[in-house]
């Protein structure tokens, strides 16, 4: 953890951006205004994370479950996202945070893994934030992938089964670069965690808000941390 002016602040803060389509609903809106609504609430978001001094920030955009949705929504966010990242590149390079991807994104077709993996290679060199998009992602999935590698290593004699232990698991997450998550924010009023860094959260404190995402703002962000910073981690101590 950090510090911010005396207060503890969480090095890595992960939030699943709940509420979109309900936010829409509400106001008699299509749902892909409520995800346009909710890429700016991510771009305040963001803002607010690099004036809190946070260090890492990943957000949940699209789990391997977001398939089942219509269609058209599914096209809706994949042109938000090919929007997102030409509109937002320049504020990413002046705020100076580097892009991080998640999941198996290839699934989004050719075109648009291009101008991801492109985004990601010219902000590597930043260092003020790492934002860390999950897309097509699915804990178990990635655990599950961990544990083929850790067994064809096994098979191959790498390595032998009594040296597989958790740091070994962690080691084949792709998370396995970050700092520990400390902070796990979802909006919207829902309490699950939506099979979304299952893992890396063991530890992690856990805040559920009403907040629908697009209205989520600076504000919001802060009295998070205050939450966070008035709790007492233990990580199973007394």
């Amino acid at each position: 953890m950090s510090q911010d002016g005396g207060k503890s602040v969480p090095r890595h803060v992960a939030i699943i951006m709940d509420g979109n389509g309900r936010w829409a609903e509400q106001r008699r809106l299509p749902r892909v205004a409520g995800h346009r609504a909710g890429a700016e609430a991510l771009r305040r978001t963001l803002e607010a994370a690099v004036k809190h001094g946070v260090e890492v920030l990943t957000v949940y955009a699209f789990s391997s479950e977001n398939w089942r949705r219509s269609p058209e929504e599914i096209a809706d966010l994949t042109s938000l996202m090919r929007f997102y990242l030409e509109r937002e590149f320049d504020r990413l390079m002046q705020e100076g945070v580097r892009l991080k991807l998640i999941g198996d994104y290839s699934a989004f077709g050719s075109d648009l893994v291009k101008r991801l993996e492109r985004a990601v290679e010219r902000t590597a060199k930043n260092e003020r934030l790492t934002l860390v998009v999950a897309l097509n992602y699915g804990s178990r999935a990635e655990i599950a992938a961990a544990a083929r590698t850790l067994a064809a290593k096994t098979a191959a004699g790498e390595i032998e089964p009594a040296d597989i232990d958790e740091q070994s698991i962690a080691n084949e997450l792709q998370t396995r670069e970050l700092a520990d998550l400390d902070l796990l924010i979802r909006t919207s009023g829902e309490v699950r965690l939506s099979n979304f860094l299952l893992w890396q959260a063991a530890y992690a404190e856990l805040l559920f808000v009403d907040t629908l995402w697009p209205d989520f703002d600076e504000q919001a962000f802060a009295e998070a941390l205050d939450q966070f910073a008035a709790r007492q981690r233990r990580f199973g101590g007394r």
